[in-house]
């Protein structure tokens, strides 16, 4: 910020630079060591945590059709509800390493390493190393992030495909290249294969900064941003042409969709719904989104609710200040050249934050407190660019104001959001609160810069979502809407860290069929368990929550008929309308005779 910088003394070029590669190095290896310890360690701990991508990896490994297109099992009757990009990573891991807790999570993991890498590359371009290990450090310290890269959900890969985009618009900028910025929409394109319109949701930052500080003429910026656009497309729109142009008698349905297309899936349930809810096949209570006191479904909506009970342990440790940086950075840059590089990495993570963050916050239709972890680059930048610039031109009455209000914004909302876990380390949030409150003192006083000052006011900052992320991840989490912080579990629905418990009678029965479905049972809960316990292929009939309409009744006799599915288990999750499962049901009872095995009611469809 060049109206703050102005006074530091002039220190000649070569020592500067001599001096920092000599810490620099070793210190972002000690960062990614760092990182990969904390997402790494005890792993296995969390089973195969969410049992419902747990059961698609495990069919992708056993079929190339099911992990193309994201089968819930390797007969290929229907799909997970997102795209399949995740799937694919950890369903090659599995076919390389054998299907484990292990082979499955560990790339999530190691996509956590690779984030926290390529957001230290990207600030530090433009900020210094400093502020790219502080960025870093945050990424990796925030909750959210550390119970999301230890799990099987496709936020992971999101995070790192967004992160990747945000490095190559940096690259892109600095230079107006085109090359780069087309890189940057093919990493968004990817990230739409992964959780389909959220990754779109940086891309007004990403256009915004290369379209303000891009060193080239506003036509030239205009060609490259369409270029980008059509990489965008590409990148995305190549897997919803394969997917919908295959013949769907050969191929999975696609879950969640109303019409079997991949296009009404990204549109529908996976688009326009999530905004204003209501439409597609499945979502949260009633079909549509949360509300109320439903934390698991994002509470209320409103500008409060990333600080809410339902988002604000997971990710607005470090929100507060980062809100401060941004307003005081642009403020301070306001006059700076178009091109100026601190006001233009301010407008992408910025824009970032507050494009993503509003949108979940008045989001109508069916959120989960961890789709959260996507703003973790972004407060994480907004921690470190705006404090390293504040701390550089602390001589300047102004910058100490707004770096002390950031100190003293997080200790007292670390406090708080302590207090919501009364007791889990009582005494932390004391200490960081009279911490927190006395460094800021010391910045405004701006009577002397200690390196012990500077350790209080890292301490102050970092400590209450560091010890919130090392609780995260040092206990086992599982279900479809896991959470962060000092308890073990996770969230309602599948799984609970290993998956759901079976019968060894009914898995021996499974395991001794040979039909293309091992069985079939309504709803993906009891399927994924068993298709995990037995290793055979179940059909979930009627998708996740059992209200998609795959299959209808007269496909199911035909599988029947065809002797394609040996077992029909009774009961199940769903049973939704648009799935027919009440009329299977039914008509497995008029037609077959049942039996117990293990205590469950099955029905022998080959008899």
């Amino acid at each position: 910020m060049s109206a703050m910088t102005l006074t530091r003394p002039a220190v000649p070029r070569h020592r500067t630079a001599a001096a920092t590669q000599r810490w620099v190095r070793p210190s972002f290896w000690a960062l990614l060591a760092g990182t990969a310890l904390l997402y790494l360690w005890n792993l296995g701990s969390s089973g195969y945590a969410n049992d419902f991508y747990a059961a698609a990896v495990q069919a992708g490994t056993q079929s190339w059709k099911a992990l193309f297109f994201g089968s819930l099992d390797a007969g290929n009757a229907i799909t997970v509800d997102k795209p399949p990009a995740a799937l694919w990573i950890m369903g090659l891991s599995g076919r390389i390493f054998g299907f484990s807790s292990w082979s499955m999570l560990a790339p999530q993991a190691l996509e956590g390493v690779a984030a926290v890498a390529l957001l230290y590359a990207a600030v530090k371009r433009w900020s210094g190393p400093v502020a790219g290990l502080l960025a870093g450090a945050a990424l990796a310290l925030t909750p959210v992030a550390a119970l999301m890269f230890r799990f099987n959900n496709p936020d992971a890969l999101l995070v790192l495909l967004l992160v990747a985009g945000a490095y190559c618009v940096v690259r892109a900028t600095e230079k107006a290249s085109p090359m780069w910025l087309m890189l940057a929409g093919c990493a968004v394109g990817f990230g739409f294969l992964t959780k389909m319109m959220q990754a779109f949701l940086v891309l007004p930052a990403f256009g915004l900064v290369y379209l303000l500080a891009a060193p080239t003429g506003l036509g030239r910026r205009l060609l490259h941003l369409g270029g980008a656009a059509l990489a965008v497309v590409v990148s995305a729109g190549w897997y919803i042409a394969i997917a919908d142009l295959w013949p769907a008698s050969s191929r999975p349905y696609i879950g969640g969709s109303t019409n079997n297309t991949v296009l009404d899936l990204a549109l529908g349930y996976n688009g326009l719904s999530r905004i204003f809810g209501g439409a597609g096949n499945g979502g949260g209570p009633g079909g549509g989104g949360g509300g109320g006191n439903n934390t698991a479904f994002g509470g209320e909506t409103g500008i409060g609710r990333m600080f809410g009970a339902s988002f604000g342990t997971e990710i607005s440790w470090l929100l507060p200040a980062a809100l401060i940086g941004l307003v005081a950075g642009l403020w301070f840059t306001r006059r700076a050249p178009r091109t100026d590089r601190t006001r233009a990495s301010l407008v992408l993570w910025g824009g970032w934050l507050l494009v993503t963050g509003l949108v979940f916050s008045y989001m109508q239709g069916t959120v989960h407190p961890y789709y959260s972890v996507a703003l973790a680059p972004a407060i994480a930048a907004l921690i470190a660019i705006p404090g390293r610039e504040l701390w550089r031109g602390r001589a300047h009455w102004g910058a100490r104001l707004a770096l002390a209000g950031m100190v003293a914004a997080t200790a007292m909302w670390s406090f708080i959001l302590l207090t919501r876990t009364e007791s889990w380390l009582p005494a932390l949030r004391w200490i960081l609160l009279a911490a927190g409150l006395l460094i800021a003192g010391v910045i405004m006083w701006g009577h002397r810069f200690t390196a012990v000052v500077l350790t209080l006011t890292l301490f102050a900052g970092f400590g209450g979502t560091a010890a919130y992320a090392v609780s995260t991840a040092s206990l086992a989490h599982g279900g479809s809407i896991p959470v962060s912080g000092p308890v073990s579990g996770g969230g309602m629905g599948f799984g609970g860290g290993r998956s759901e418990s079976t019968d060894s009678a009914l898995v021996k029965a499974l395991q001794a069929t040979t039909e293309r479905w091992a069985a079939a049972s309504s709803g993906s809960q009891g399927a994924a368990s068993l298709q995990l316990s037995s290793g055979k292929a179940v059909m979930a009939i009627g998708g996740f929550n059992g209200s998609d309409p795959s299959p209808t009744l007269e496909e199911f006799k035909q599988y029947v008929a065809e002797g394609q599915i040996h077992y029909f288990i009774a009961g199940g999750r769903g049973g939704g309308p648009g799935g027919g499962n009440s009329e299977i049901a039914t008509w497995v009872a008029d037609n077959f005779t049942s039996t117990t095995i293990g205590g469950q009611t099955v029905y022998d469809l080959t008899s």
